[in-house]
């Protein structure tokens, strides 16, 4: 499996865990909106990974050789992902259990409260390196999510930092030890359930309208 869910006590941890680096392919976009699918009835999210990975970004090899119909779907369903969870209508937490890299890093913009675990990761977006250029979603998310003053180093430059420097930035905010950021996560959650209501999914919406409309339209059917 890809995607698991366990439900517990009104909260569903989502683990992401495909026994290596947890690349965002088509698999594991289904696996992952299925889980949310699935997580409907609980009143708040965990989205974790496996140890020391929490997502390393995009199939690269799958998008070296796909064709670029099947390229524009991998890209268009991760953008589709993130914009799901940076609207769901109740509280989400990342538990970043290890790097987070390009499309990792967005899917931690996706979620109300990134928790981070400290060690040798990286986080960050790194697509100037690789030679891609930013979709329309992976430019608006972090231009609503990031710190102004990294906007340039960040996304431009695609300076990837650990993650204690990942929390000034804004990929994280938060950083325990990596022993302890499952349940950091967890008690998070549970510190979240009683504003878990319908006033949390309307003013995160009101809050984020600005980022929500520019999103939206670089988003194809």
């Amino acid at each position: 499996m890809t995607a698991t869910v366990k439900i517990e006590n009104d909260i569903a941890l989502i683990t992401m865990d495909d026994g290596k680096a947890n690349a965002i392919s088509l698999t594991m976009l289904d696996a992952l909106n299925a889980a949310l699918d699935e997580a409907a009835a609980a009143k708040v999210i965990v989205l974790a990974g496996r140890a020391e990975k929490f997502s390393a970004g995009f199939d690269l090899k799958f998008l070296a050789s796909a064709e670029p119909e099947d390229v524009r779907r991998l890209v268009n369903g991760g953008g589709k992902l993130v914009f799901r969870l940076f609207t769901l209508d109740k509280p989400v937490i990342a538990a970043c259990t290890g790097h987070a890299i390009a499309m990792g890093s967005f899917l931690l913009l996706g979620a109300d409260t990134r928790i981070g675990a400290r060690g040798p990761y990286k986080i960050g977006a790194n697509e100037t390196a690789i030679g891609m250029t930013l979709p329309g979603f992976a430019v608006e998310m972090p231009r609503d999510r990031l710190n102004p003053m990294y906007m340039t180093e960040a996304m431009v430059q695609g300076r990837l930092y650990s993650p204690d420097e990942a929390v000034p930035v804004g990929w994280l905010d938060r950083v325990v030890e990596s022993a302890d950021v499952l349940s950091a996560a967890m008690a998070d959650a549970e510190r979240l359930l009683p504003v878990a209501n319908a006033a949390y999914g309307r003013n995160k919406i009101l809050a984020r309208r600005p980022a929500i409309d520019a999103i939206r339209p670089t988003l194809v059917d």
